[in-house]
């Protein structure tokens, strides 16, 4: 069995690799593509097929899908307008390439999120079905390392800044999720499969301020901005301009519970309670 995962110069493609490894894929049977293969070159040092992979060139696609059997899709990043564009490509790709699954990672809820982002996943859900490929959807809520990773500017201004309101984040580690693809990719029972992926304890932003501070010892407050504010600051941090309007619409779809799920889908796929931001953010602060 051959299995692609696009996207394996990013964190989360990378993070699949490694557990298709641990669950005992051999090295030859994965197929590890992205724009810059230079990036995992070391992945090839290991014995695994990297391919150049790019969303826009339908060339390279075919060539990277060539004899696969299972797909990956990782939904792609900004810029947003190209998205569902560069999905159906992909998509286009595998099923010419007669590729018998494709899995591919949606946002929490994406039949009915009002966002930006789950717009963008809920017509790639509809161009995968329609197309007839067997498919499942990994619908994944947010990355807790959208906050750990930021602890040093969060600890540095002593605020949390978002516009989420009191909405709950049903947040996990891209490691939990990329389990859960790898024990999808590897196992059989999920074709048609749709699962609301997110962490077992779910937080408000102003909890999550709340245990920031009782992990780091230091105060830190939440401050909840209007949508446009929230843009408006991101970009001044230094984030281009499509991408804060993204984030900022992304609170809001958290203010209105989008990323909040119960279904406790996650914690079954890997077979053990995902890392909690109680744990997560130690580890982050050690670091």
């Amino acid at each position: 069995m051959s299995i692609v995962v696009t996207g394996a110069t990013g964190q989360l493609g990378r993070l699949t690799v490694e557990a298709l490894l641990r669950r005992g894929i051999p090295a030859g049977d994965i197929i590890a593509t992205g724009r810059d293969i230079t990036r995992i070159k070391d992945l090839a040092d290991r014995g695994i097929t990297v391919r150049r992979a790019d969303f826009a060139d339908p060339d390279s696609l075919a060539e990277a899908f060539e004899g696969a059997d299972e797909l990956l899709l990782i939904s792609a990043s900004v810029p947003v307008g190209e998205r569902v564009a560069n999905h159906r490509r992909v998509i286009d790709a595998a099923a010419s390439a007669g590729v018998s699954l494709v899995v591919y990672t949606s946002t929490t809820h994406a039949d009915t999120a009002g966002s930006v982002l789950g717009n963008t996943h809920r017509e790639t859900e509809k161009y995968l079905r329609d197309r007839g490929i067997p498919s499942v959807m990994l619908r994944n809520s947010w990355y807790l390392e959208n906050y750990t990773a930021h602890l040093p500017q969060i600890l540095g201004n002593g605020v949390v800044v978002g516009a989420a309101g009191e909405g709950r984040i049903s947040g996990a580690t891209r490691a939990d999720y990329a389990e859960a693809a790898a024990v999808v990719l590897t196992t059989e029972g999920h074709i048609g499969a749709v699962y609301e992926l997110g962490g077992d304890e779910s937080f408000t932003l102003t909890e999550l301020s709340g245990a920031i501070s009782a992990a780091a010892g230091q105060q830190v407050t939440y401050a909840d901005l209007p949508v446009s504010e929230l843009a408006q600051v991101l970009t001044a941090a230094g984030l281009p301009g499509e991408l804060a309007e993204v984030l900022a619409d992304a609170d809001r779809a958290m203010s209105r519970g989008e990323m909040f799920t119960d279904s406790g889908d996650l914690h079954r796929l890997i077979g053990r309670p995902p890392v909690t931001l109680a744990v997560a953010l130690p580890v982050a602060l050690s670091r």
